[in-house]
């Protein structure tokens, strides 16, 4: 095929999309939304997937020790720690540093405590541990909490299954909705090239009859699917990405109770090219999908 055929291949593909305009209007409504959905769908799984590895690289387990632990138990507890693979670092909080943090985080009321210290000093002593995989810290505090020298253990247990059920729960979705909605999509668009394809389907005919192969009778269509798609891609784009800036501005105003987590958000400079991206690519992927199906009836003559 030489450049002046496959130029005019192309320019009838965009005549095809002209001519039957009300029908495209609709698959790339159609497309469009399905691809804001996705778009918001992973945006959510990205930020949830973000803020939970956060609280991972943060997340700390207290081990509070008993005021009678010999040396002999804690040299056992730090080889405990050592051998335990789901420990990344450990450090050791006396009882005098556990006091002056507490007068550190009481700033200009930490003097109402000072009198406590030495003997008078209620806190307990602590290794502060940090684990490296979330889902294991139940394991890993069951673990720990048998050790002799032990008092109790401080672990946000509870918050870490609920952070870690709606991650997979976000992911489960955010996959499922890709794939119902891309296939909503590829059925809209193959049902609009169809209507195309069975209006010209006596010239497509008489094309096959004279010698047209099946690629030069395909690529119009193609380029007619591909077109609509990356249309619906830069629209559904251009439209996600005011929505996330909306949501970032809004929670880094002051006075947003949900200011706090507006910092562990992923800024809009690590995602714009992701969201491009797959926009562009899921959209030409769907069109072409779409029209390839909607032409296998009508070349089989």
């Amino acid at each position: 095929m030489n450049y002046s055929s496959f130029k005019y291949l192309i320019k009838q593909g965009w005549h095809n999309m002209f001519a039957n305009r009300l029908m495209t209007l609709a698959s790339v409504g159609v497309l469009t939304a399905c691809l804001i959905i996705t778009g918001v769908a992973g945006l959510l799984s990205a930020n949830v997937n973000s803020f939970v590895d956060y609280l991972g690289d943060q997340n700390e387990v207290i081990l509070y020790l008993q005021d009678t632990i010999t040396d002999q138990q804690r040299q056992d507890l730090e080889a405990a720690f050592t051998a335990e693979n789901n420990v990344e670092r450990f450090y050791y909080v006396s009882k005098e540093d556990a006091l002056q943090e507490q007068m550190n985080t009481l700033e200009e009321y930490g003097e109402l405590i000072a009198g406590y210290a030495g003997s008078e000093n209620p806190l307990p002593a602590s290794y502060r541990i940090t684990v490296g995989d979330l889902s294991r810290v139940g394991d890993t505090v069951a673990l720990f909490s048998q050790k002799a020298g032990v008092d109790t253990i401080g672990s946000a247990t509870d918050l870490v299954s609920v952070l870690l059920g709606l991650k997979k729960t976000v992911n489960v979705a955010g996959w499922g909705l890709v794939a119902a909605l891309g296939l909503v999509s590829i059925v809209v668009i193959s049902n609009t090239i169809r209507l195309t394809v069975f209006a010209r389907r006596k010239e497509i005919n008489i094309m096959k009859f004279v010698g047209a192969t099946n690629s030069f009778i395909r690529l119009p269509f193609f380029v007619e699917g591909m077109t609509v798609g990356l249309i619906a891609a830069l629209l559904a784009f251009g439209l996600v990405t005011g929505a996330y800036f909306g949501v970032l501005s809004f929670m880094s105003g002051e006075g947003s109770w949900l200011s706090a987590t507006y910092l562990h958000l992923l800024p809009y400079s690590r995602v714009w090219y992701w969201l491009l991206g797959g926009f562009a690519g899921g959209g030409i992927l769907i069109g072409g999908l779409g029209s390839s199906l909607s032409m296998n009836k009508y070349l089989k003559v």
